[in-house]
């Protein structure tokens, strides 16, 4: 059998976020993030209490979100701090902490119509859960898509049922499902969160989650290897019962992430391979102050030294 070889001088092995959104805009385009003050169904009560295991909202939240701020404070702070990198930009307002469709839909219109009045915001990013939408919602936000970009992340993290309970996330794998179909054929710009390395889910389990979530009606995927974070639930079951965990190694991460991708639908493009929490915070995998960048430059290596790329094994 002769041996395929792909065009890597004229495209990545993977289907490149960055390519795609620079394909979107005629100019540059930053998103900044705010905290609305949302809380989760599974921190309130209303499914559970204490949230997902693993979650810190700290390692993400930038200086200048507080949902003592109002939103649009939060914003212009935020342009503040990147325009001077950059001569000519607009924005997209990410509302990213806790679950930020988790309201009645009069307080959503108002929260997002406010982040769409700041000047040089084109457009929205809304991180919510899968438990967390309706048709009103939806419905709203396909309006809004006919003028502006609007993207929904949808955090998945698991396609095992077992898996989601465990960690106190309070919804399961169909009304991710569920979810992702009423969202379809909407003009929104659907995306999912999924993490590598859940208690739960074997490394066998995670390659077919792979495969499920090829099927599945969204654009974008956010890969998070599982980190341990202080001041989590997770992190004292950590500390009490390490064994339930297998958390990679950088090396055997990047082997496994290239392996996931070659089983992917070529069609969804790769937002993030991993994610970066502040040292400060990280108990656990370190991995000697690698940045984002250059895990990417050596998944992307090893694609090309493996001479296969995303999607070779996909199969619709």
């Amino acid at each position: 059998m002769n041996k395929i070889v792909y065009d890597w001088e004229h495209s990545r092995p993977f289907n490149d976020f960055s390519g795609y959104f620079k394909k979107q805009f005629s100019e540059r385009v930053q998103k900044i993030a705010v905290d609305a003050g949302f809380t989760c169904p599974n921190r309130d009560g209303s499914k559970a209490k204490g949230g997902c295991t693993y979650c810190n909202n700290d390692t993400f939240n930038p200086f200048y979100c507080s949902p003592k701020k109002t939103i649009t404070e939060q914003l212009k702070e935020g342009i503040a701090f990147f325009s001077p990198k950059y001569k000519a930009q607009k924005y997209i307002a990410y509302f990213q902490a806790y679950t930020n469709t988790y309201s009645d839909i009069e307080s959503l219109k108002k929260m997002y119509l406010e982040a769409l009045s700041v000047k040089g915001v084109i457009g929205l990013s809304i991180a919510t859960r899968p438990d967390c939408v309706d048709n009103d919602i939806l419905d709203f936000l396909q309006e809004l898509a006919e003028k502006y970009y609007i993207a929904l992340e949808y955090g998945i993290e698991s396609c095992n049922n077992e898996t989601l309970k465990n960690i106190n996330r309070g919804h399961t794998f169909e009304e991710s499902v569920e979810a992702l179909n009423m969202s379809a054929n909407r003009g929104l710009h659907v995306g999912v969160h999924y993490i590598l390395g859940l208690p739960g889910d074997s490394r066998n389990e995670m390659l077919e989650h792979a495969k499920m979530l090829s099927q599945l009606p969204f654009e974008t995927l956010k890969l998070h290897q599982l980190q341990i974070i202080k001041k989590t639930v997770m992190a004292k079951q950590f500390i009490d019962n390490t064994e339930m965990f297998e958390l990679f190694t950088s090396e055997e991460y990047i082997e496994f992430v290239v392996k996931f991708v070659e089983l992917l639908n070529p069609k969804i493009i790769i937002e993030r391979f991993i994610s970066e929490s502040p040292a400060d915070l990280l108990i656990a995998p370190k991995w000697g102050g690698i940045k984002n960048f250059e895990i990417v430059s050596k998944i992307e290596k090893h694609f090309i030294a493996q001479n296969t790329w995303q999607g070779r094994l996909y199969k619709s």
